[in-house]
């Protein structure tokens, strides 16, 4: 980071700045609060990292790995988690010692954790950082402004049965056909727990617009007001829309059965706002249980993808049982099966799908 006359006595040269925090300017911070008691979701907090454990590595502010020592000082976020397959945890700060709960960068209270995992990184926090009137940072600050949700966006939304179902891959191999087949795209992650392996895999599938809701101004989603995720949805759809897409691909952390995301689905601007479902699934079952609790919700699911369809007999399991195609990735890439698969989704926006078939064909 920059050093400046401001921040020299609270930053230590060479603390780490974790993915959370990449929209923060650091030159606002002025001071430390030792007293991080009543810290909450968002806050940035200077902490060292004095054990460590399941997390090995920060996910930098700058987009890559670093290596973690003990004894490194790190600017993370206070947070909650929600995942499956490691941690739950809350935004709460111990000043005796905290859990690092997610690579991201995100410092909380671990209250469960899968058996899987070791004992996270322990972390001794310093205290909160304040601004030149003494006021907590919170990467609230630094969100996009509010702007109301446009409608004149084709908005396919991606879910699965889980996390590690494969939904981030789905959701950026789909955004890359329709790209490819003509479309200007985005790529949005609307809930989760801030971490830059989802935003990184959309750069990475050459989309021009990524987003993700640490730029709403949350560390996570997880037992955030509704409302709130909803602004935050609003605000990024008019985000893709002011730099010329089209067509938005958002994908949804962990299951359908998971609070926030089941909430969504039922009833919420999110779910009016949907012009198409795709389900990600680890196997057939699951494609089959997670198709039938969307039902239930009233949606009906275009495609299934996920981990599932890389396995021929899997995929015809759950074709046979759900009558929904199931698309591997391969498809999801090819411009041709996107037309044909979405064409169902696009059928509101003719003018779109008029300009995509004769962008299509002019290729050809």
């Amino acid at each position: 980071m920059t050093i400046t006359a401001a921040n020299a006595n609270v930053v230590p040269a060479g603390t780490k700045w974790a993915f959370t925090a990449r929209r923060v300017a650091r030159d606002d911070v002025a001071s430390l609060q030792p007293d991080v008691s009543h810290a909450v979701s968002g806050d940035l907090v200077l902490a060292q990292i004095v054990g460590l454990g399941q997390h090995k590595k920060i996910q930098l502010a700058e987009g890559r790995y670093s290596e973690s020592y003990l004894g490194d000082y790190v600017v993370l976020t206070c947070g909650d988690r929600y995942a499956e397959d490691q941690f739950e945890a809350v935004a709460e700060l111990d000043p005796a010692g905290s859990d690092l709960v997610a690579g991201g960068g995100v410092i909380g209270r671990v209250r469960s954790a899968h058996r899987k995992m070791s004992p996270t990184t322990r972390l001794r926090p310093l205290g909160l950082l304040l601004d030149d009137r003494g006021e907590v940072i919170n990467i609230a600050r630094y969100a996009l402004p509010y702007s109301a949700a446009p409608g004149d966006l084709t908005v396919i939304g991606v879910v699965g049965v889980s996390m590690n179902a494969g939904k981030t891959t789905a959701t950026a191999s789909l955004a890359h056909g329709l790209r490819r087949a003509g479309y200007k795209v985005a790529a949005l992650k609307v809930t989760g727990t801030g971490a830059f392996g989802d935003f990184n895999a959309y750069c990475d599938a050459g989309i021009p617009v990524v987003a993700d809701f640490t730029d709403a101004g949350m560390a996570s989603t997880y037992r955030q007001p509704i409302e709130r995720i909803e602004r935050a949805f609003e605000t990024l759809l008019a985000h893709a829309r002011e730099r010329g897409a089209e067509v938005v691909v958002v994908e949804l952390a962990d299951g359908v059965c998971q609070a926030e995301t089941a909430q969504l689905l039922q009833d919420s601007l999110l779910r009016e706002k949907l012009s198409g479902l795709m389900f990600a699934a680890r196997d057939a079952m699951g494609a089959i249980g997670g198709t039938a609790v969307l039902r239930e919700m009233g949606l009906e699911p275009f495609a299934i993808s996920g981990l599932l369809s890389t396995s021929p007999l899997a995929s015809a399991q759950a074709r046979a049982a759900t009558d929904v195609p199931v698309v591997p990735r391969e498809q999801l890439l090819d411009p041709d099966c996107i037309v044909e698969l979405t064409r169902g989704v696009m059928a509101p926006y003719p003018t779109l799908e008029k300009d995509l078939a004769k962008e299509v064909k002019t290729a050809a």
